[in-house]
């Protein structure tokens, strides 16, 4: 307990200046609880305070902590609940009894009887102590005796006195005559004590020799003690006088320390005070602006919003504990939660005017655009009802109801509005597409296109199915476009509908750009998800409190409500568009090539600037669409080329497929010069060319006039002329296959048509060459019957130069029949022939040369002979 009592001292008391005197281990009577000391103190400075403070070993250590403490004065009644029985339990009654458990009896007594000396010495206040035994109060002597009440504790203090300088130095004088002193302590006390009685000795004879004096110095003792007494009667006097002073200036220290007390609560209740006031205070110009405010005229909106958002600032105030339930801030409250909803309806009602009459004077300037191909400009109506921005939002944070309510308003009317002006506009677009190609010279047909028209007018009906019926027999396929390379109306109808595509995209995209910005900034959706708005409401009491304004904690995402708002207003585009691209197709399925790319670069804009905008999904959804018209054009153009039938009667030529890929190519290449979607085309590329090298070896197998090698040549040279002057990167091998099998077809055409001008001679040595492959030596060939050197001169002589010439002739008048003028490919066919015969001519001489050795025997004709049979042949056709 004393380790304790010190470490007390040290950690909590004597930073506070104050002294610690007793104390006692107790716990609460009745209850389970870790103990805890009562420790009676005293304060080092005058006035002197006596308190009884409670101190708690930590829970987070093993340091303590002062929990409670309670004035001494305010201590009415100690119980000690039985005086003759040992009893640890005690009461303590201060403003309500205490009751405690002590670890002993003995701490128990101890720290009783402390409190009775505090009591005793600087209190003298009557306080009970009920059932204490005697033995604890046996120091109650009569006042006039001074003497210390406070126990060993403070007379411990003097118990121990050092040594002064004198007699440090007699010690030291002594013990330095005797040297023993230290190592011989017994000896050193023997003598002490036989010198100590010599002196009592010569003292006492010395008192008996002046027995006078001594009687003289006991008058004086007896003088002395009777002005003892005199002065302790003073000193008596004097302390219950100042006793009296003492409670006095213990009052006095009291009600200073009242007053200090009441000044502090006095400066925190007026800064309270002077915080309600400047926070929740309106001005009566914002009053009178939000009751009356002109909500028509700039200025009238500037005091609106600056009233609007110092009300908010008031509504908002965060109030300290309590400050709820003062009358004047219930009052205020209430004041504001008036103003708001009064406000807010009046703000309501004046958007919904506003809302309707713009939406009328736009829907009177309607008729003004119906006769060109433009939608209205909204930016008026935008610029007018973005002043009214701050204020949305004001409404948006106080009352989301409403501002739901305001925004469905909008959408209602700018809905109704816009869809009369898409209709209109959209029925001009399809007024000027559907008459693009007039009294039927145009050639876009409707062949292979499906879908019907919708969305557009009976009279625009009537106009789209008389245009097409006028066309239906030039559709527009590969089939046709082998014979339009000299129509100018084609080139000029199909610009003219791209330009109005590009037209209706050009004024539909800032539409909705613009119409999308306005409401992020208006309706203030520009925010990340977040909490759903809470708005103030009053009790019936007055009181103010914070409820959600949606029956979901969490609200909508801005940006999704901007989407649900978009596809509110324009919910008519995407229809309106899907019936556009409809009738393109309709008039002409290759308007799908210039659809998909101005869709393709208006998505891709777009997408740049928003890729989550309204704009960018409406027209992501359209592209979906024309793709797939696109897709439908090129399965269409290869269902009528395996459809293509040709004439029993007359030569093939160049198939009309063949020519129609090539214009397709031209006319593709110039609409996706740097487009977007590069990719479609080349898959569309790769789909149409080999359609067209699959059809093109049907077609030759089919062939009954034209020989399959022509066919097959001609139009495979057309396809490699084509592929390589365009100089499409990926059909490079396709261009490399064509240029293959046009070479093969050539030289096979060549050299089955000259084995019939000199069939014999040809058969003659197909034989010599079979014989020499089964064995028979090249010099003994001659000797073979069917092949002796007679019947070579016989099988030679047939075929002099005169009858060569003929026949070459002849070949080339056949030659000239199957080959068609278009591709012009005669001159390199002749010349081809010329060369495979000189090699022929050149084989036959070898062959005479090696088997028919000293013959003598040679051809009736030489090659300077041949080239000019073939160069006169030629120049004379």
């Amino acid at each position: 307990m004393t380790a304790i009592k010190h470490a007390l001292q040290r950690d909590i008391f004597t930073p506070n200046d104050e002294r610690l005197l007793s104390i006692v281990n107790v716990c609460k009577a009745g209850k389970k609880k870790k103990n805890c000391f009562l420790c009676a103190t005293v304060t080092t400075e005058r006035p002197v305070q006596v308190k009884v403070v409670k101190v708690k070993k930590s829970d987070k250590g093993d340091f303590y902590k002062r929990q409670m403490a309670w004035e001494l004065r305010d201590l009415t009644e100690v119980d000690a609940k039985d005086a003759t029985k040992e009893n640890p339990e005690f009461d303590l009654h201060f403003e309500k009894v205490y009751r405690w458990v002590a670890s002993s009896t003995a701490e128990k007594n101890s720290f009783i009887s402390c409190i009775w000396k505090l009591n005793q010495r600087y209190l003298r206040k009557k306080v009970e102590f009920v059932n204490v035994s005697p033995q604890l109060l046996e120091e109650s002597v009569p006042s006039g005796e001074s003497q210390s009440v406070a126990g060993g504790d403070e007379d411990a203090l003097d118990d121990y006195q050092e040594l002064n300088a004198r007699e440090e130095q007699d010690i030291e004088g002594m013990m330095e005559v005797c040297e023993y002193a230290i190592s011989n302590a017994e000896a050193f006390a023997e003598k002490l004590s036989r010198e100590l009685q010599v002196l009592d000795g010569a003292n006492i004879q010395s008192i008996m020799a002046s027995e006078k004096q001594v009687n003289i110095l006991m008058q004086l003792l007896d003088q002395a003690l009777s002005e003892v007494d005199n002065i302790e009667g003073k000193l008596l006097s004097y302390e219950e006088m100042l006793q009296s002073v003492k409670e006095q200036m213990d009052q006095i220290s009291q009600s200073n320390r009242l007053i200090q007390i009441s000044n502090t609560n006095n400066g925190k209740l007026l800064d309270e005070i002077q915080f309600l006031v400047n926070y929740m205070d309106l001005s009566k110009g914002h009053i009178k602006a939000l009751q009356e405010g002109d909500l028509s005229s700039p200025k009238g909106i500037e005091a609106c919003i600056n009233a609007s958002e110092a009300l908010s600032q008031c509504m908002n105030v965060a109030l300290k504990p309590g400050h709820d339930k003062l009358m004047a801030v219930k009052q205020q409250q209430h004041l504001f939660s008036e103003l708001r909803d009064a406000f807010a309806r009046r703000l309501t009602n004046h958007l919904n005017n506003v809302f309707v009459h713009q939406g009328h004077d736009q829907s009177s300037t309607l008729s003004q655009h119906t006769a060109e191909l433009t939608l209205p400009k909204h930016s008026p109506l935008h610029r007018d009802l973005l002043r009214y921005a701050k204020l949305m939002e004001w409404l948006k944070n106080t009352q989301r109801e409403k501002y739901e309510g305001l925004s469905r308003t909008y959408v209602d009317y700018m809905t109704r509005l816009y869809e009369r002006e898409i209709k209109d506009f959209f029925e001009v677009a399809k007024i000027k597409m559907a008459g693009t190609s007039k009294d039927g010279k145009g050639k876009f047909g409707l062949h292979g296109s499906s879908g019907k028209l919708t969305g557009s007018t009976s009279s625009l009906n009537k106009l789209a199915v008389s245009s097409s019926n006028s066309r239906r027999s030039q559709s527009s396929s590969l089939l046709d476009m082998g014979n339009m390379s000299a129509s100018d109306l084609d080139v000029a109808d199909r610009t003219r509908f791209d330009k109005i595509f590009e037209q209706v995209l050009s004024e539909l995209e800032p539409l909705c750009l613009a119409e999308q910005d306005f409401i992020s900034k208006f309706f203030k959706l520009q925010q990340n998800p977040t909490l759903a708005q809470a708005e103030n409401v009053d009790d019936a009491d007055g009181t103010m409190h914070s409820r959600p304004t949606s029956e979901h904690r969490y609200s909508i995402s801005d940006k999704d409500m901007v989407r649900m708002m978009m596809n509110k207003i324009f919910q008519s585009i995407e229809t309106e568009l899907n019936s556009l691209i409809a009738l393109g197709d309709k008039i002409d399925s290759f308007n799908s090539l210039y659809m998909l790319v101005k869709m393709s670069h208006h998505v891709w804009t777009a997408e740049n600037v928003d890729p989550a905008s309204y704009l960018s999904t409406t027209l992501g959804n359209v592209l979906v669409t024309v793709k797939r018209n696109f897709d439908k054009c090129i399965s269409g153009q290869i269902r009528q080329m395996e459809e293509v039938k040709i004439s029993k009667k007359s030569k093939v030529g160049i198939l009309p497929f063949v020519t129609g890929f090539e214009e397709f190519a031209k006319l593709a290449e110039a609409i996706f010069r740097n487009a977007e979607r590069r990719g479609d085309l080349d898959k569309a590329y790769i789909k149409l060319i080999r359609a067209v090298f699959h059809n093109v070896e049907k077609v030759a197998n089919e062939s009954q006039k034209t020989p399959r090698d022509v066919v097959m040549m001609e139009n495979f040279h057309h396809i490699f002329s084509t592929l390589s002057s365009l100089k499409i990167s990926c059909l490079e091998a396709e261009r490399k296959e064509a240029k293959q099998k046009y070479t093969e077809h050539l030289q096979s055409y060549v050299i089955n048509s000259l084995g019939q001008p000199l069939e014999k001679l040809n058969h003659f040595f197909e034989g010599v060459e079979a014989r020499v492959a089964q064995g028979v030596r090249e010099e003994e060939v001659s000797y073979q019957l069917a092949f002796n050197k007679q019947e070579l001169r016989k099988v030679i002589k047939e075929y002099p130069g005169k009858e060569v010439k003929k026949g070459l002739d002849n070949l080339y008048r056949k030659v000239d029949k199957h080959l068609c003028e278009e591709e012009s490919l005669l001159q390199v066919v002749w010349h081809s022939m010329q060369d495979e015969f000189i090699r022929q001519y050149k084989h036959f001489e070898g062959l005479i040369n090696r088997c028919y050795p000293g013959s003598g025997i040679t051809m009736e004709f030489t090659i300077q002979d041949m080239l000019e049979y073939f160069s006169s042949i030629a120049q004379s056709h």
